[in-house]
Parts: structure tokens; sequence; C-alpha cells
């Protein structure tokens, strides 16, 4: 009856970005990946997407803007950020921006499905 969640996964890293991918599609996920934030707000998942799981170092467009700019314009969209680089500092502007998760990259893959269940949880039974 209800719809299958649709994940938006933004890293710059492809081999991130394909791992992430087939371990949600393997939780029964539907899966999209965006190799920056830029192609990912330019695409038509950015309204579908029920969850958005992003690097905060990226190119041009980091994690934490992509957030921003999103709830600049609205968006609720739960985020789950991703680094290579955990920071306490960047941690706490994350949480701050709304971020669900901050995991430390390589992240387990109980940590990653549980943090995606408190998002969605959150984000769907708020509203």
């Amino acid at each position: 009856m209800s719809m299958p969640f649709l994940i938006s996964v933004v890293d710059d890293d492809a081999s991130v970005r394909t791992a992430t991918s087939n371990l949600l599609a393997s939780c029964g996920y539907t899966v999209h990946t965006f190799a920056s934030a830029e192609e990912f707000l330019g695409s038509a998942e950015l309204t579908d997407t029920s969850c958005v799981i992003a690097d905060v170092q990226m190119p041009d467009m980091s994690g934490l803007d992509l957030l921003r700019y999103m709830r600049s314009r609205g968006g609720h969209t739960p985020f789950i950020f991703i680094t290579a680089f955990p920071d306490d500092a960047v941690r706490a502007r994350a949480i701050e921006a709304g971020a669900m998760c901050f995991l430390a990259k390589p992240f387990t893959t109980p940590a990653l499905i549980n943090c995606l269940k408190i998002a969605l949880e959150a984000s769907h039974g708020s509203g």
C-alpha cells in the first residue's frame, strides 16, 4: 500500500555511491545516486526523495551547503551525513543544520540502516 522509500545517495566517490546503493537496494529501498550536490538538485528525484545520504566534503557544493540550501527553500527531507574526515565541529554544524545522523566512513551496515530507519520514521511519522 505504501510507496517504497526513495533514498538519494550524493557522494563524489563512485565506489561509495555503488557500495551504499547496493547495500540499500538489498534492504528493499529504491536508490538513486548522484556524483554531486548540483546533480541531485537538478534531478527529477529531488522532490520524491524520502532521505538524502550525503558526503560532507564534496567539490563545489558540500553536503552541508546542500542541506542548508534545501532548508532555505522549505525542504524537510531528512539528511544523513557520511564523511571520511569526522570532525566534532563539522558534526555539530551538521546536527544544528538539521542532519539526523553523522557517520564516519567506513560505517557499519547496522549503523547506516539504523540511521535510515530513524530518519524515515521521524519524517513520515510526524506529518
